[in-house]
């Protein structure tokens, strides 16, 4: 039995800073963090009674909407986060703020989905993190970043959406697919009927998936992750073509919201 929400789901893909990924969630103040690993891949060492482990096939085609999907349905009127090992929630002020201050306050502004920009870590040196990942010497882009109108199938503009790029997958994009190059995602939302995660990380309804409400800015989050550096120093394809990620831009992660704040990278909207 879960405790109460907000809910944090974790996809294990592999092993690759798990058991960090798992204590960042717990220490944000989730009721519960779910962590979903493929049957090959050792129980995690972190131990806490919210902390609940489930097989899963974590590598299957749109694995993240099958498993979203079906925990949302289970838990209507809940507040749920998704993401993956390597992937690390940011929301303004969560150094001081719980996860459940945060969704208390987005829904009291009749708020029930909040969009999270996907922030690309890095190591500073690949060759002394051939898996891409490396909390001590994760750097980030800290410019680079833009935005374009999203359009409906019909090619009409959808109001207060935008499709949004950048880090990694802008700069290294002839590795990426096209379809797989936005950075922002509906990362975070509650649960009710007939609301649901497609392939394309966004819910079926339109007004959840917008950045602001009509009246003014609302909060938004950011989700770091080192999940396209494992890709792309892990995948035959780009491995050998990938032997450096730092550029001119490049700026060591400080593992804080103020910088992301600072940066333009989320927006605290009216909390303050």
């Amino acid at each position: 039995m879960l405790a109460p929400g907000p809910v944090a789901l974790i996809l294990a893909e592999d092993g690759a800073d798990l058991d960090g990924t798992l204590a960042h969630h717990l220490a944000q103040g989730f009721g519960a963090v779910v962590a979903l690993l493929p049957p090959d891949l050792p129980d995690p060492g972190v131990r806490d009674p919210r902390l609940h482990l489930c097989s899963f096939p974590t590598l299957a085609p749109d694995a993240a909407p099958t498993a979203v999907n079906a925990v949302a349905a289970a838990l209507p009127g809940v507040w749920l986060y998704w993401g993956y090992n390597a992937e690390y929630l940011f929301y303004p002020f969560c150094e001081t703020r719980s996860v459940r201050d945060l969704v208390t306050f987005h829904a009291e502004e009749r708020r029930d989905a909040m969009v999270c920009f996907g922030i690309d870590l890095y190591p500073a040196d690949p060759a002394a993190a051939p898996d891409g990942v490396d909390r001590d010497r994760a750097m980030f882009d800290a410019t680079g970043y833009f935005a374009l109108g999203r359009h409906d199938a019909g090619g009409h503009p959808l109001e207060r959406q935008l499709d949004c790029f950048g880090g990694l997958r802008w700069r290294f994009e002839q590795f990426i697919p096209y379809e797989r190059r936005r950075i922002d995602r509906i990362a975070l939302f509650r649960a009710r009927p007939g609301l649901r995660l497609g392939a394309d990380d966004l819910l079926t309804e339109a007004e959840a998936n917008t950045y602001a409400c009509p009246w003014h800015h609302n909060l938004t989050a950011a989700v770091a992750s080192f999940r396209v550096a494992k890709a792309l120093r892990t995948n035959p394809g780009s491995r050998a073509q990938v032997a450096r990620f730092r550029w001119r831009h490049s700026r060591p992660f400080e593992w804080t919201s103020r910088q992301l704040l600072d940066l333009g990278l989320m927006e605290p909207g009216q909390w303050f």
